[in-house]
Parts: C-alpha cells; sequence; structure tokens
C-alpha cells in the first residue's frame, strides 16, 4: 500500500518525502539541504571563475557548460520532469528556456552568470520562507515529547500516545502537561500562554481540568487522564494550526487563477518579442531573441505566488500567538468584512456563573428560613441556578430528611422537608399549585419559594457580566462593525437590561436553540453587500448557529471538542474582546497581502517594458524575479509584528 501511495505521490512530487502518519517524524534535512547547496554553488562558481581566465581558449565552452551544469542541473531537471507531466511555463521552465537561449545565441558567461544569481536568489527565499514557517511553528510548540506514567514499579516514560483514559501521569516543574485531564494529587502553577496567548498564570488544585499543552512551574502534579492524545486539546490545536493554510483566501485563489493565464500570456508575448520585430521592423534576430529572454525571467510571477499565502499563514500564526485559532486564510480575509456581530448571552458577554443577588422573604419568614427552604428543595439538583443557592446558604444539607423529592419540567422541584412540603421554581409553579405570590420585577432570574402551601418569598440569582464585554462592544464598533446583536434564552427584561449596559444595538430574549438559528437566518438579510455576519457563542448549545453563520466563533471553550468542530475561529480565553484583536489582525494581514501584490505587479510590469526595450538585461530580470521575490517574503513577515 505503502509503495502505491509513494508512486502516486512522486508521480507529480518526486521530492516529497512520503511517511505514515502514526511513525512521521519531520526530517531535519533542512540544515543537510542548505549545505549541499553551498556546496554545489561554491563549486560552480569555481569553474565558472576559470572559464571566465580561459578567454580565447578552445575549451572555454566546454568549462562554461560544466559549470552551468553543475550550477543548474536541479533547475533543468525539474523543467524536463514538470513537462513530462504536462506541466508548463513554471519559474524553472522560465529559467531554463531563458538560460538555453542564451547559450544558443552565443551569451555563455551571462548565462552561467543569470544561473549562479538564480540559485543565490533561490537560496535565500528558501531561507527567509523557512525562517518565517519556524517562527511561526514555534509559536505552536505545544506537541508533548513524552510522558511520565505512573506505575507499581515507578514511573515510566512512554509516548503520550501509549496513555489510555483512566492512566495516572505525574508532571514535574518545568514539564509540558502531554494530555487533557483532571488534578488527581497536587497544586501548582500553570503556564497556559501557548494556549491562550495570556502570560499570567493559572492556580490548579484537586479536582481542576487542565489541558495538554501548558507547562507546569511550581508543583508536582498527579494527574488522571481524561482523553487520549489524539483527541487532546494540543493536538487538535495543532491539526488545527497544520491545516489552516488548506482553505485559501479569496486573494489566494485570485493569485493562483491570476498565475494560471499570466504566465502562458507573458511566453506568448516573448515569442511575439522574438519574432515580429526582426520580420517587419529590421534588426539582428540575436538581439531580439536575447530581449524575449530577458522578458521571460522578468516574468515568473514567484514573489506573488510565494509571499501571498505567506502573509495569511503568518497572519494566522499571529492570531495563535494571540490565542485565537483561525480555521483558514479564507475566514481571516472574511473578519475584515464583518458586518452584523450576534453575541449568545451567557458565557459569552456574561461570566455564566450564578450568583445570589437578592432575597425577598415574605412578612413573617426570615432570609434565613428562605434561603434554608429553598437550598433543601434544591439539594439533589445540578444545576447552576441550584448550585449558587446552596453555595448561598453556605451549610449541609442533611438529605435524609427529604422524602418525596420530584422535579416538575419545565416549573420547578417538589420535596418534603420534615414533613413539610416546600416548592422551589418559577412563578408558573406557583400559579399551578394555587399559592397566591407577588410577582418580583428585578432583574435575574426569580427563584419563588412556598413552605406547607404558604408563599414565603422569592430569591433572585443573577449571571454577572463581564467586565471584558464593554470592551469588545466598544472595539467592535470602533472597527466599522454597523449592528451588534445579542440573542438567548433568558426573560426579556434581563436581556434589555444587559443590552442596554453593554450598549448593544439590538436584543432578542427567550429564544429556543432552533429559534436562534431562524433569528440569525433573518439577519443574514439585513447584511451590506459584501459584508459578513459572526456568531459568538459556546460552541456547544449554540453549534448549530455556529454552522449557520458566516463566521462562527467559539469563545470560552477552550477544551470543548464541540466548539473545535462547529466554530470557524476559536477564541482560547472568556474574552469576546479577543475578537476585536482578530480583526486588527486580519486588517494588518490584508494590509501587507495587498502591499506585496501592488510592489510585486509594479515591479514586474516596469521591468518587463524596460525587457522589451532592451534597457534591462539578464542581471536586471534575476533581480525583478528573485529580488522581488525576497523583498515581498520578508514584507510578509511583518504580519507576525502586527500591533493587537
Amino acid at each position: 500500500m505503502k509503495k502505491d501511495i509513494e508512486g502516486i505521490v512522486h508521480r507529480h512530487e518526486p521530492d516529497v518525502l512520503v511517511m505514515q502518519k502514526e511513525n512521521a517524524v519531520r526530517p531535519k534535512t533542512e540544515d543537510g539541504g542548505s549545505r549541499n547547496q553551498v556546496i554545489r554553488f561554491s563549486i560552480g562558481t569555481v569553474i565558472f571563475v576559470a572559464a571566465i581566465l580561459l578567454k580565447g581558449s578552445n575549451i572555454q565552452l566546454y568549462v562554461y557548460l560544466i559549470s552551468y551544469a553543475v550550477l543548474g542541473w536541479k533547475v533543468v531537471y525539474r523543467a524536463v520532469l514538470n513537462l513530462l507531466r504536462g506541466q508548463f511555463f513554471d519559474e524553472n521552465f522560465l529559467m531554463s528556456v531563458a538560460t538555453g537561449g542564451a547559450f544558443l545565441v552565443g551569451d555563455f558567461p551571462e548565462a552561467v552568470a543569470v544561473m549562479l544569481f538564480y540559485l543565490v536568489g533561490e537560496y535565500f527565499q528558501d531561507l527567509a520562507v523557512s525562517r518565517s514557517k519556524k517562527s511561526i511553528t514555534e509559536l505552536m510548540d505545544i506537541r508533548p515529547d513524552f510522558a511520565n506514567r505512573k506505575e507499581s514499579g515507578g514511573l515510566a516514560r512512554v509516548s503520550p500516545e501509549t496513555i489510555n483514559i483512566g492512566d495516572i501521569i505525574v508532571v514535574r516543574p518545568g514539564e509540558k502537561i502531554p494530555l487533557d485531564g483532571v488534578v488527581a494529587e497536587g497544586e501548582s502553577w500553570l503556564d497556559t500562554k501557548a494556549l491562550t496567548g495570556e502570560s499570567v498564570p493559572r492556580v490548579v488544585k484537586p479536582s481542576d481540568t487542565v489541558l495538554s499543552g501548558c507547562i507546569n512551574q511550581s508543583g508536582v502534579l498527579n494527574i488522571r487522564v481524561t482523553k487520549t492524545f489524539g483527541e487532546s486539546t494540543a493536538a487538535k490545536i495543532i491539526d488545527l494550526v497544520e491545516n489552516a493554510s488548506g482553505k485559501k483566501a479569496p486573494t489566494e485563489n485570485f493569485i493562483t487563477t491570476f498565475s494560471r493565464y499570466y504566465t502562458p500570456a507573458v511566453v506568448s508575448l516573448a515569442i511575439l518579442l522574438a519574432v515580429l520585430p526582426p520580420l517587419f521592423f529590421g534588426g539582428g534576430w540575436a538581439d531580439w531573441i536575447h530581449r524575449a529572454l530577458v522578458f521571460l525571467v522578468i516574468s515568473c510571477p514567484c514573489a506573488l505566488v510565494i509571499s501571498i499565502p505567506l502573509g495569511f499563514f503568518g497572519g494566522i500564526g499571529r492570531a495563535s500567538r494571540n490565542g485565537i485559532l483561525v480555521k483558514g486564510g479564507n475566514y481571516l480575509e472574511a473578519i475584515n468584512n464583518l458586518d452584523i456581530v450576534v453575541f449568545d448571552k451567557t458565557g459569552t458577554l456574561t461570566k455564566g456563573a450564578f450568583e445570589v443577588t437578592a432575597e425577598y422573604p415574605e412578612e413573617g419568614a426570615t432570609s434565613g428560613e428562605l434561603l434554608e427552604y429553598a437550598a433543601y428543595a434544591e439539594a439533589f439538583s445540578n444545576h447552576p441556578i441550584a448550585l449558587s443557592i446552596l453555595q448561598a446558604y453556605g451549610k449541609n444539607v442533611n438529605k435524609d430528611s427529604l422524602t418525596e423529592y420530584m422535579e416538575i419540567s419545565g416549573y420547578g422541584v417538589s420535596v418534603t422537608v420534615k414533613g413539610i412540603n416546600v416548592l422551589a421554581g418559577s412563578g408558573e409553579l406557583m400559579k399551578k399549585e394555587n399559592i397566591s405570590f407577588a410577582e418580583s420585577d428585578s432583574i435575574g432570574t426569580k427563584v419563588y419559594v412556598a413552605a406547607g402551601g404558604k408563599y414565603i418569598g422569592c430569591i433572585v440569582i443573577s449571571d454577572e457580566i463581564k467586565d471584558d464585554s464593554r470592551k469588545a462592544i466598544a472595539g467592535l464598533k470602533a472597527h466599522a462593525v454597523r449592528k451588534t446583536v445579542m440573542l438567548t434564552g433568558d426573560s426579556k427584561q434581563t436581556a434589555e437590561a444587559i443590552a442596554n449596559e453593554l450598549s448593544i444595538d439590538e436584543v432578542y430574549a427567550q429564544l429556543l436553540p432552533h429559534q436562534k438559528v431562524e433569528r440569525v437566518e433573518a439577519l443574514e438579510k439585513q447584511k451590506r453587500s459584501k459584508g459578513k455576519l459572526a456568531f459568538v457563542g459556546d460552541g456547544i448549545n449554540d453549534a448549530p448557529v455556529l454552522a449557520k453563520a458566516d463566521i462562527g466563533v467559539a469563545m470560552g471553550s477552550l477544551g470543548s471538542d464541540a466548539a473545535i468542530e462547529a466554530a470557524d475561529v476559536v477564541l482560547m480565553t472568556d474574552e469576546p474582546s479577543k475578537l476585536v484583536d482578530a480583526i486588527k489582525i486580519a486588517k494588518a494581514t490584508k494590509r501587507i497581502v495587498w502591499q506585496n501584490i501592488i510592489f510585486a505587479l509594479g515591479i514586474k510590469f516596469i521591468f518587463l517594458i524596460f525587457g522589451a526595450l532592451g534597457i534591462s538585461g539578464m542581471w536586471e530580470a534575476v533581480f525583478a524575479d528573485m529580488g522581488v521575490s525576497i523583498l515581498a517574503i520578508f514584507n510578509s513577515l511583518r504580519v507576525m509584528k502586527a500591533k493587537v
């Protein structure tokens, strides 16, 4: 099977190394390849200088040919291979034709010198691309090298791929956490910067969830593994970033299409330049063929083909460094055109951590009695509202004293406490049980409590707004987002209060998941012609809406499979303002990419005219090709330092 795959791959890309994924290790050929290139360059240069010194000798031509063969054999070989596969008009073809033609018209030194200069340019171009990709991939250097598995005989240093769910691993200070898990023993500070972009360490203790890729800074941690390596956060993030370049931005696709038509067009023009002037206007054939060859070298679109994808790759890397995972250049470019941003409320704009903010005991009851009855009623529930009541009560609940516990779906709970029937739930529960009560107009979730058939009061539970939410909404408006919208299943009163406090333009409350999808579909019709709609949610309950939006943004969901799968962009902290940072990075990326397009095409256009007029020679032609490519690549690297 492997040989069949290798055969297919090598027919298309002979230089590609094929490996099985589970055993794949990145080959360390980069330094070796560079060394061979330098050796070949040095030998070829010495022979070239010798040929120049042999001026007038009968063997000079043969020495030039040897020098050319040493320097350019790989270029010619690739050109022939591509021709046999039906792939014409690439840079290897253009250089082979141009330098071969120079030999035919008697420009031997120039032919070798151009190949020599091309080799130097290609070396620096490869070096620039290699270093740029290295600087980007180092930002995501979260792949664990090993795991210390706890066994009966002590610790065994093993590959993370061999760890099973439920195994205990030990992480010492300074080591990366290799797999997701829960702290079984120990306390420590974790450096989460590689995942979140945040430099502030996070403290963890027993029962806390920890994620692979974080670095243990202080104490020794015993961690019970909850996900295999392939499902761990580090593995998913690495896979996401590595595959992000597969989803090309419209600008990248434009350049690919442009090159497909541009290169054959300039080759045709070069042929016409070599043939028509000598036929109709006179002049030497050698001179016009030389001009056509120069024209060919200048025409190669290397700068565009290399620097533009590299610009988007750099933008994705810069975003990753800032705790923002973008699944492709297409989404990064789309962020530039955000017109409407729709937010989920709970866990996105608010903390999603409920707490008791007010107690309203009925006359004849105390706050303590109200909380006690509510706590006993909610003793068996794991709902956030129930947990907030139990936390506010702050005492142990004797569950042995509870009988006849029953959840009344959509209303609340009923339980008998020491012979007294207690009801806790919505106002609809009070009405259903025919208990007279006064509805509260407080903002928040209300839990009404009755004991022994008598109403004893109301508890108000609120979800606090994140401090960062105000910054996020203000930042979006500062970056020309026309409309901000909030969707929630909460009450209209609570939703409007939060929307007003955050200056959100529109709010829709009491929505079920399918109604959120319908609302997003309606908002899609309100976009400007080229505008995009983004939905920001937790990536779990809102997966259908994330999929429906132009750009689905999951936030505060690090480690959630649903978030990573459903979203196009993942904000790796609980800060909605990261979306504003994503806009800044997207704008910087677009600006640099278009600088490269204008710069490369502008220089090439000027030199094409100079080449046709005979002003530019081969040396200038190679500079126009390789020189512009190198400058454009280095310009692409500036996106890595884009201000956020």
